[in-house]
């Protein structure tokens, strides 16, 4: 049985990633109208991978024999000037997320509930592979400054890179 402070943390998390999927769906769909087919098939793929992180803290939770409320997720409209301010907004969202999930590891060593501990470490790995890209296609954008033709190019990898997973 779950300790009722961690069962309340992982509820959290799980809605943090509700809410993560349906930041990237925000953002895949302002790209798409935009014209950007490769980025917005990297965020509807990424928003797919949040709500897969949603299913895999439900699942430990019902193992655990944990309840789960899912709240209700509204968002503001997303508005950016460029893709670097767009990425910039998911690179603190993403680094908001990891101080998240350092604190749910604390709490379960805290707990000393192992289980937990040895569960939360897929979702260490996971932000630390997340940042990584995310600053990754900000440095390229960096590179890339307001070039169409490097903004061309940069969208045709990135749908590259949602069939190979590479960037």
């Amino acid at each position: 049985m779950l300790n009722d402070k961690i069962q309340l943390e992982l509820i959290k998390q799980l809605n943090r990633e509700s809410e993560s999927s349906q930041l990237y769906l925000s953002m895949a769909y302002c790209v798409e109208k935009k014209g950007f087919e490769g980025i917005c098939e990297f965020l509807y793929d990424h928003s797919n991978e949040e709500r897969k992180h949603m299913l895999k803290l439900i699942r430990y939770l019902n193992k655990r024999g944990g309840d789960i409320t899912l709240n209700n997720i509204f968002l503001k409209k997303i508005t950016y000037g460029c893709l670097k301010e767009l990425f910039q907004i998911l690179f603190e969202h993403e680094k908001k997320i990891s101080n998240k999930i350092n604190f749910l590891v604390e709490l379960s060593l805290e707990k000393k509930d192992y289980f937990t501990y040895n569960f939360l470490q897929w979702y260490v790995k996971e932000q630390i592979e997340e940042e990584s890209l995310i600053k990754r296609i900000l440095d390229k954008i960096q590179l890339i400054g307001e070039d169409k033709g490097g903004l061309y190019l940069f969208d045709k990898d990135m749908k590259n890179f949602h069939k190979n997973k590479k960037l």
